[in-house]
This record gives C-alpha cells, sequence and structure tokens, in this order.
C-alpha cells in the first residue's frame, strides 16, 4: 500500500487529511518492515516540534481501524506496520530476524469448536514468529533448530491467537 492509496482511503472515509497524516502514511509507505510507537512519535516530532505522543497514538488507531496500517504483538512490544495488500482474508508467518512477513492462507479459526456458547467473535489475528531460510542460512539467531526451551520455540508458541 503506497502513500496516496493509505491517504485516499482516510479521506474516504471522512478524515481530514492533515500535514501530520500525510507525513505518517509517507512514513509507512516507505518503511521495510515494523515501527514501534517510539520510532513513529521519534519521527514524527522532529517534524512536528511539540507534538504530543498521545496525538500520534490516536492517529495509530485511527489508522488501524480504517484498516491502513496492522498492530503486530511481538514479545518486545507492540508494532505497527502498512496494511498487506489484497483483501482476501490471511494470517501471517513473521521472521524474527528480518521482520519479513509472509501471508498465510489458512485460517484456524474454523477449527475452534469450542467456544462459550455466549461468546461473538468481532475479530481475531493469528501470526507465527520464527525464522526464514535465509536468516537461518546466515547463522543469525533461527540458525539452530529449536529446542524445548529455546526462543524460537517459545515464540512460535507463544505468538499464537490474539484478539
Amino acid at each position: 500500500m503506497d502513500e496516496a492509496v493509505i491517504l485516499r482511503t482516510m479521506a474516504e472515509r471522512g478524515l481530514r487529511i492533515t500535514g501530520q497524516r500525510r507525513s505518517l502514511a509517507r512514513l509507512f509507505a516507505e518503511a521495510d518492515g515494523y515501527l514501534t510507537p517510539k520510532e513513529i512519535y521519534e519521527d514524527m516530532e522532529a517534524q512536528y516540534p511539540g507534538l504530543s505522543f498521545d496525538t500520534v497514538y490516536r492517529n495509530l488507531r485511527v489508522m488501524q481501524e480504517l484498516g491502513v496500517i496492522e498492530q503486530i504483538m511481538f514479545e518486545d512490544g507492540v508494532r505497527f506496520k502498512v496494511h498487506c495488500s489484497g483483501e482476501e482474508h490471511h494470517h501471517h508467518l513473521i521472521c524474527l530476524s528480518c521482520e519479513r512477513t509472509l501471508p498465510i492462507r489458512y485460517c484456524p479459526m474454523p477449527d475452534l469448536a469450542e467456544l462459550p456458547d455466549s461468546f461473538r467473535v468481532v475479530r481475531h489475528k493469528f501470526e507465527v514468529f520464527g525464522y526464514c531460510r535465509e536468516c537461518q542460512e546466515e547463522g543469525g539467531d533461527g540458525a539452530g533448530p529449536p529446542d524445548a526451551e529455546g526462543s524460537a520455540g517459545a515464540s512460535a508458541g507463544e505468538g499464537g491467537m490474539r484478539p
């Protein structure tokens, strides 16, 4: 999703396109990976001195609700990335080393037969964390096979379903 698409989506949904929102759209369109709220704030504050963290975070929430950015919970905290292209429902494989993100076309929701009768699901996420082939070959954090106690095994196990 490029800057123009992000801005058009925001405008079509009735959002006023301010300089700050243009800057956010550009930042996400140009980012190669995930951005932390702190990184986003520091970039924005350099352009708009006196800008509050709350203002940045409010805009992130609005952009997320509009579907132009996605929020992913990593072990070290929340990060944001421009929304994947394509409209079909999918989930993600995320490399913990290079942050490469690949789609998973399978959705586990239909397999969850034992939800309480009184619970109505309105949305869900499913991310699997690990190491891509290239990072494994480079001998990074994912060089060896995950052991029962290793970080790769823990990450994949903890990266399950998030509401």
